[in-house]
């Protein structure tokens, strides 16, 4: 990659005639193609938010959209209505759902069933891994895998890293501390299982919860991410990697 980059711009100062001028331009051409040239089209990740007692268009459509759209990695499409999402799933690469506002649509539910059945990539992120459907049991059974309850009251606890050579753990401490709800999610032995990457634990508490996880579904790539109330997660850099991170793996990118 650094080789073609350096060559294309020697051939470019050659024919301009400017290579002994401008000699200098062949440090930039070396130094810029450490991560700031990007190979292929950003990610197209479709963001669904919205319900009740978390700030989505702030710390969803905002904070994270910002640090998914940095450096082009990824175009982010926001909408606070999950029942829109017809419109914009044939131009969507990952489903990164973070509502508990209900999916009341029957063809948003079938295709959101569909873009899973199709082997594409989900993000079930938060408040939209609670069991919020009574009447759509299949999406915890069959897309999440499971589901939360509850959670502890908002306040500090330990995430640590159960699977750090997974590529979406990559970057991320093996051990970090923040301030967050500590979701419940507890696994449904009738969904197709999951993989726990992270973990987190409570001082003076035995109870252990999944905070990053795979979801085993046999075509999509779907990952669990529990982590995000506020600026004590969405701000920090080790939830930054991770959610950065795991679009890329769902995306198969």
């Amino acid at each position: 990659m650094k080789s073609t980059l350096i060559q294309s711009c020697i051939r470019a100062l050659l024919l301009a005639g400017l290579l002994p001028i401008f000699g200098v331009s062949l440090i930039h051409c070396k130094t810029s193609s450490s991560g700031t040239v990007k190979a292929g089209k950003p990610i197209r990740v479709l963001m669904v938010g919205g319900g009740t007692s978390h700030n989505f268009g702030m710390w969803y459509k905002n904070v994270d959209g910002q640090t998914l759209s940095r450096d082009g990695f990824a175009t982010v499409r926001y909408v606070g209505d999950p029942d829109s999402i017809l419109a914009y799933m044939p131009q969507t690469d990952v489903l990164y759902l973070s509502n508990n506002r209900p999916v009341t649509n029957p063809a948003a539910r079938q295709a959101i069933m569909d873009f899973t059945n199709a082997g594409k990539g989900l993000l079930i992120a938060h408040a939209a891994m609670w069991y919020n459907w009574k009447d759509w049991p299949e999406y915890n059974r069959q897309i999440v895998s499971g589901g939360s309850r509850g959670h502890d009251k908002y306040g500090t606890f330990d995430v640590t890293v159960n699977e750090p050579q997974h590529p979406i753990m990559t970057g991320v401490e093996s051990k970090f501390t923040l301030k967050d709800e500590r979701y419940y999610y507890i696994p449904d032995a009738a969904g197709p299982g999951v993989e726990v990457l992270a973990s987190s634990s409570v001082a003076g508490s035995d109870k252990i919860f999944p905070s990053v996880f795979i979801v085993k579904n046999p075509k999509a790539r779907i990952v669990g991410l529990a982590l995000g109330h506020d600026a004590e997660s969405h701000n920090i850099a080790n939830y930054q990697t991770l959610l950065r991170n795991t679009v890329k793996w769902v995306a198969r990118k």
